[in-house]
């Protein structure tokens, strides 16, 4: 017999090769096991009863584990499934049917206006400091020499109609950059603060205005608000860029249909 052989059928590289299905099988499984830790168990229609039921599938979520976070917290995962009603409904009885909003979309959170329900605390520096606030709290930020500074700059929505007036700039203290504007807009109940992302506005250096495509003039003072003027939560952020995002297919009832 080869002398890497056992018998006249099993030699060592045989071996060597079933050891290597066996752990990369076993990986496999590891891996699919921890990537469950969050978002399970998953929902799917239930056929006849009208209803919703979670399921886990295979290989089945792993066993609680703690994890230290840096703010000295811990938390358990797999965990409790912080749930929110879901205001639609499927626009058919078969499984799988597109939900339809029964309400405000963008208020609601449905379809593209939706958002997780992070921790509602905000994301911070390493020493601690919250990373997204105000120039008027970052005093250590300004404007760039020769840039038009945006204060004082009227928002002009989709409809053409100004929204608000740019009060103040957001930035971020990590990555250095601007992230909202804050905007006064009159409502029923008086001048509120909202805030703005930055990405879903367009300087207009000519016209002298800031132009925000993905909603309505109306649309504004329904902007999720905060509940610190001088920062904002993770989960606030979560609910203002959904909002927005949410504008872009139910701002109008055009939106909702094909192009041609």
């Amino acid at each position: 017999m080869p002398t890497a052989a056992i018998t006249s059928h099993v030699d060592v590289a045989q071996l060597t090769l079933y050891a290597f299905w066996i752990f990369f099988a076993g990986l496999i499984i590891y891996l699919r096991r921890e990537d469950k830790r969050e978002g399970y168990p998953l929902e799917h229609d239930v056929v006849g009863r009208g209803g919703r039921a979670g399921y886990n599938g295979l290989p089945i979520p792993p066993d609680p584990k703690t994890f230290l976070l840096r703010s000295g917290e811990t938390v358990a995962k797999p965990g409790p499934v912080s749930e929110r009603e879901i205001l639609a409904t499927p626009n058919s009885p078969y499984p799988g049917s597109p939900l339809v909003p029964t309400g405000n979309p963008l208020v609601d959170g449905v379809g593209p206006a939706s958002y997780a329900l992070r921790a509602d605390v905000p994301d911070t520096t390493l020493d601690g400091a919250p990373k997204i606030v105000p120039i008027r709290v970052a005093t250590d930020f300004w404007l760039p020499e020769g840039e038009v500074d945006p204060r004082g700059l009227p928002v002009v929505a989709a409809d053409g109609v100004v929204a608000g007036t740019i009060r103040e700039i957001w930035v971020d203290r990590s990555e250095v950059c601007a992230r909202y504007y804050e905007v006064d807009v009159n409502t029923a109940n008086g001048v509120r603060a909202v805030l703005v992302p930055i990405n879903f506005t367009r300087f207009k250096k000519a016209a002298g205005q800031v132009n925000v495509i993905a909603l309505l003039a109306q649309h504004f003072a329904d902007i999720p608000a905060l509940k610190n003027p001088d920062q904002v939560t993770l989960r606030e952020e979560d609910q203002i860029v959904g909002y927005f995002a949410g504008g872009k297919l139910y701002a109008e009832p055009s939106r909702l249909g094909p192009a041609f």
